[in-house]
């Protein structure tokens, strides 16, 4: 995994390197610092993973969240793995720059598996991982992989107990004999340890491969979610969970849609929506019934007649739904666009931004190389006036609410060299091209960002481009 940490605005930043390099206490992880100056002091980052990881393959990114202060941010790949970065404290030199993000743990969350009675192998891919509030000094977040998910504790150690009166400093117990004195045992301080402990686990609930995962406001429960069902689980109970929602059918060859996305309100403790492949939003709730089989309410837009094809039903499968932080709006993300859903309107939604609409007279192509089956995210900024979601090329797209604007950026290295200008990026769809657009037919669909992620607080976006972590920040004027 390669971590790229970027300072700008959504317009441009421009600046001067200097570079220094040092080493890890990961054996063979390379740090590469770059200090950017610009107005501000502004920084750069990149973490080379390259020798630490021996698969490239396993070290693709699969999700990324920040916890609800943003002063943390997870990651985790397809190799099982979960990094956490932490925003260091702010510079009494430079008040108004913002802390750069390090390495803070690192650690194995799942393993692969095997499933002797199904003869299927279970991968170790990170699909979703979730912060639980924070109560005390110790930090908790769920992960999960297809099949499995996993409660873990990160705390932090720097005192270690000594004087033991019944073994020694390195652990080995000490002869009775010899101990002819009492000792009261003090805590000595120690070189700051992060540790990683999984608390609980929950397995055994889902037949199909788990998509979704979303604490309840209550701080008590949360949901997992796969193909076919929805179930609810209390976060001390690890044996049994309760089936919530179950949409498979008696006989399968009349299996006419799955679930995608599944999330609960951020203030309803009741309240969830789930998406499914059709392109429909259902919320649910949990004061009607145990079983919610019947929806309170569901959201679709009746498609456009003139532009049915072959393909409308792949790409208005919704791939990513997020309530708003006030709880009053919904976005979903489907192949083509984002959409912004008022709760109390099912009819239509109240926006409609088109992230790649270019791409609709290439379907043919990307039906045939899968690329129409990716799963884009989508995610709102503090104050749910922006909306950001990814796209091809390294690109991903920023639409401002109130103002009506939208721009195109690339999260690349090139970006990242000295004296570089982040600037906005159009795509030519066809006649004579200017000299900043890029061709439709140039772009690349092995670069792709499916996964991003908004600090709840502040203008810091984190996108992640295959094996890459880009984090951009907002430029202070």
């Amino acid at each position: 995994m390669t971590v790229c940490m970027a300072s700008g605005c959504v317009r441009h930043f421009a600046c001067c390197v200097k570079e220094e390099q040092h080493h890890s206490l990961y054996e063979g992880l390379h740090w590469c610092r770059i200090v950017l100056v610009c107005k501000q002091t502004l920084i750069v980052a990149f973490l080379n993973y390259s020798n630490y990881f021996a698969s490239l393959t396993a070290d693709i990114i699969s999700t990324v969240e920040f916890n609800h202060s943003g002063e943390l941010l997870a990651t985790g790949d397809k190799g099982g793995r979960v990094v956490i970065f932490q925003q260091e404290p702010e510079s009494k030199n430079q008040p108004q720059c913002r802390g750069e993000y390090n390495v803070y743990s690192t650690f194995q969350s799942h393993e692969p598996e095997f499933d002797y009675l199904k003869s299927l192998e279970i991968e170790e891919k990170i699909n979703k991982i979730r912060w639980l509030p924070q109560k005390n000094a110790a930090q908790f977040l769920l992960s999960t992989n297809d099949k499995t998910i996993k409660l873990w504790k990160i705390s932090e150690r720097d005192k270690r107990p000594e004087g033991y009166n019944l073994k020694e400093e390195d652990g080995r117990y000490r002869d009775l004999n010899t101990v002819t004195t009492l000792r009261v045992p003090v805590f000595r301080p120690m070189d700051l340890m992060v540790e990683a402990s999984p608390r609980r686990v929950f397995a055994n609930a889902h037949t199909y491969h788990i998509n979704s995962t979303s604490v309840n406001s209550d701080c008590e429960t949360y949901l997992s979610a796969d193909d076919l069902r929805i179930n609810l689980w209390h976060l001390e109970i690890t044996d049994r969970s309760f089936n919530i929602v179950d949409i498979k059918p008696a006989n399968m060859e009349e299996l006419t849609e799955v679930i995608t996305a599944a999330e609960f309100h951020p203030n309803q403790c009741n309240t969830f929506v789930y998406s499914s492949s059709k392109g429909t939003i259902r919320m649910c709730d949990m004061r009607a019934s145990a079983l919610c089989d019947k929806h309170a309410k569901m959201f679709e837009e009746p498609e456009d007649p003139n532009n049915r094809s072959f393909f409308s039903e792949i790409i208005s499968s919704i791939s990513d739904v997020k309530f708003s932080h006030s709880g009053r709006y919904m976005m979903t993300r489907d192949y083509l666009s984002v959409k912004i859903w008022d709760l109390n309107m099912e009819t239509r939604p109240v926006e409609t931004y088109q992230v790649h609409e270019y791409l609709r007279s290439k379907l043919c192509s990307l039906y045939e190389n899968d690329c129409i089956f990716d799963k884009f995210e989508c995610c709102w900024n503090g104050n749910d006036s922006v909306v950001m979601t990814g796209s091809y090329n390294n690109f991903f797209r920023m639409f401002d609410r109130g103002y009506r604007q939208d721009v195109t950026l690339e999260a690349s290295r090139e970006n990242s060299k000295p004296r570089s200008v982040l600037k906005p990026r159009k795509v030519s769809t066809g006649g004579k091209r200017k000299k900043d657009e890029i061709s439709v037919d140039s772009l690349d669909f092995n670069k792709k960002i499916l996964h991003t992620a908004w600090h709840p607080l502040d203008n810091i976006i984190a996108v992640a481009t295959t094996n890459n972590l880009y984090i951009f920040e907002e430029k202070l004027n």
